[in-house]
């Protein structure tokens, strides 16, 4: 292919997807892959001199929906400039402090909305219309639509003749919880915003309960605004969210440290970003620096890497858990996304499969954040070689019939299935439940192949003659192997629920139901009504629990344990009146005289609410050596924080 063929066929492929993003709402690769083929067809035009009549770099937005009332824009949209990296952006400041002649040029930095850009006018302090960015010059009526987002103000303190541009967002919770009921699951939250704004029922709007963050004022009556910071303060002061974050540079060193403090904590925020914006902050200087027909000069965005992009699904297999729950995995072209190569990803159950709509040797797109398990979003191109997931009818690892139980499919053979057994003795003997050290996955294995243990009471029959023959036991492994299961034997009562494996029961769950009751008995005679009356227990986890001491065969298991020597300590009383009761903790970082579970159990002992990210609901941050994003977050949202030395002050005064 020839630059030029490949000029035209760059230029046919952008203004596909193009199409495919904002007429259809159906984007059939991920931002980052857009991006490239973009930005190799803006570089190829440079290089050849010269860009086709249907070029998409010639013009600010795309199409305007033919059904929706179309509006010339009072004020001309543009898009904005992307710098690579921060070698780019050094140079971009450079060249604004030249363009000005200011060596003390300041510049504002702000979140970089993956949303939908939307412009507001207001008269006399009242809501009058929103507007699509369209085509930059004319946009789609979406007033009636703008108006159902609870957070656009319908009134305003400014009384004078207002525009003022945002961005239109679907936060994360209310794009997991629209999807929770969704008969066809949203991609991702840019996706469902697009889907909402522009729809011609303003009702259909109101179901995915949007946001609007404002960013820009366009136009302001009698009003001078000589900053970007003005102007940030304005916009807080009419009653529009910024999303709680605005900074002032001077140099490129402190544009690196704050972006990358964001990027670090990007993933646990409630709405998606993926960069951030840098201005110039003098406003009387910008139209000095002037426009391109694309782009102010007087601004730049700096573009994470990304989070979500698509590949193709090559395959899916079916795993067992500890409870017979059968999972589909999806087995991927390998793609780099967060930092990492990722090559699996979860497809929760059955009827995710069906809502998502996703097929073998299709594009799928693939999200990865918070350092979890990347997950399978949805369909983004169905393949014509396309083959339907077929849910299997036999347990992939022992052949047995499998149970359909709600979405999800169970294998009952808890006594032969081979992955369904490693996985429930590997949870028994781990650290938060019985915490039998030296048993092994591999060992696991090897005791289920020499001697079909497959419950977890077979574990403490175990004899020094019985080790003796497997590989890799010598006397000295033999007995240390023995001395952890008798010790063992002692355990706490919140670690004996969570090592039953009972169904939906966490380590979390397990504590509440360990202050509830007292010992086994009383969980074993537990009702509906006095599990559902417990935090952290609805109506799922209680029937789990019922579900698991109405099987005799469960019973007849702990009655072994207790058989063989199994002792469990009493629950602690929570200290109610401690430093640490009612406030919710998280633990970052390395600690030196504390292993993470045991200070998880004591501080839930003191009162406290222990979790694993942070949020604006955090009130403490325990911090150790080598502490990393959560410590970022934490200080970005002004979270108190405490280190080991005054941690252990703390618990000395409340023990």
């Amino acid at each position: 292919m020839t630059k030029e063929e490949r000029l035209k066929w760059l230029t046919d492929e952008v203004n596909k997807h193009n199409k495919n993003y904002y007429v259809y709402d159906n984007p059939t690769i991920s931002d980052a892959e857009y991006d490239a083929l973009y930005y190799e067809l803006v570089d190829l035009e440079k290089e050849l001199g010269y860009s086709l009549p249907n070029s998409p770099t010639s013009r600010v937005g795309d199409y305007v929906l033919p059904e929706f009332k179309k509006r010339k824009h009072k004020i001309p949209l543009y898009s904005l400039n992307k710098v690579k990296d921060f070698l780019d952006m050094e140079k971009w400041m450079s060249d604004m402090r030249k363009a000005t002649n200011k060596s003390d040029l300041t510049f504002s930095l702000e979140y970089k909305y993956d949303g939908l850009k939307v412009v507001i006018e207001y008269t006399k302090g009242h809501y009058k219309s929103a507007t699509t960015r369209g085509n930059g010059l004319v946009g789609e009526d979406v007033t009636m639509q703008v108006r159902t987002i609870k957070s656009v103000p319908l009134t305003i303190p400014f009384l004078g003749h207002l525009i003022v541009q945002g961005e239109c967002m679907m936060t994360n919770s209310a794009f997991e919880e629209y999807n929770e009921t969704a008969d066809i699951p949203l991609k991702n939250p840019r996706n469902g915003v697009a889907g909402a704004v522009r729809n011609l029922d303003p009702r259909e709007t109101e179901k995915r309960r949007l946001d609007f963050f404002c960013y820009d004022v366009l136009e302001v009556e009698n009003k001078t605004i000589s900053t970007q910071s003005e102007m940030h303060e304005f916009i807080i002061q009419q009653g529009f969210l910024t999303g709680n974050y605005f900074k002032i540079l001077s140099n490129i060193d402190e544009a690196k440290l704050y972006i990358n403090e964001v990027d670090k904590v990007k993933s646990s925020l409630d709405v998606m970003i993926d960069g951030m914006v840098v201005k110039v902050n003098d406003t009387s200087v910008r139209e000095e620096i002037g426009y391109t027909n694309k782009f102010p000069k007087w601004a730049m965005a700096y573009k994470f890497k990304p989070v979500e992009l698509s590949t193709k699904l090559d395959d899916v297999v079916w795993q067992v858990g500890r409870t017979g729950k059968i999972t589909p995995i999806a087995i991927l072209d390998p793609i780099e996304l967060s930092g990492a190569t990722v090559s699996r990803a979860t497809l929760n159950n059955t009827q995710d499969i069906e809502r998502k709509q996703i097929s073998i040797n299709s594009r799928v797109f693939v999200r990865r954040s918070n350092e979890v398990i990347p997950e399978v979003m949805g369909l983004a191109e169905r393949a014509d070689d396309a083959i339907d997931i077929i849910p299997p009818k036999i347990c992939p690892s022992c052949g047995e019939n499998l149970v359909s139980i709600g979405a999800n499919l169970f294998c009952v053979n808890h006594k032969g299935c081979y992955e369904q057994i490693i996985d429930r003795l590997t949870h028994f003997v781990s650290r938060d439940a019985f915490n039998i050290e030296g048993l092994s996955i591999k060992t696991l294995q090897a005791l289920f192949e020499s001697y079909k243990i497959a419950y977890p009471y077979e574990l403490f029959k175990l004899n020094a003659e019985m080790l003796s023959k497997l590989d890799g036991f010598k006397d000295k492994k033999i007995s240390n192997l023995l001395d952890s299961i008798e010790k063992s034997k002692n355990i706490d009562w919140q670690n004996f629920i969570f090592a039953l494996g009972i169904m939906n029961v966490g380590k979390k769950t397990a504590f509440t139901i360990a202050q509830k009751f007292k010992n086994i008995d009383e969980l074993k005679s537990a009702d509906f009504s006095s599990l559902i009356e417990l935090d952290d227990i609805g109506e799922i986890v209680a029937n789990s629990i019922l579900e698991y001491f109405a099987d005799s065969l469960n019973i007849e298991n702990i009655d072994k344990l207790f058989e063989l020597g199994v002792k469990i300590n009493a629950q602690a009383e929570v200290n109610t009146n401690s430093y640490f009761s009612g406030k919710t903790i998280v633990l970052t970082g390395a600690l030196e005289n504390f292993s993470r579970t045991d200070l998880t159990k004591q501080l839930m002992n003191l009162g406290a609410n222990v979790t694993s990210s942070v949020s604006k609901k955090t009130d403490l941050v325990i911090v150790g050596s080598d502490a990393g994003s959560k410590l970022d977050k934490a200080k970005s949202l002004n979270i108190k924080t405490i280190n080991e030395s005054e941690l252990i002050e703390l618990l000395n005064i409340n023990n």
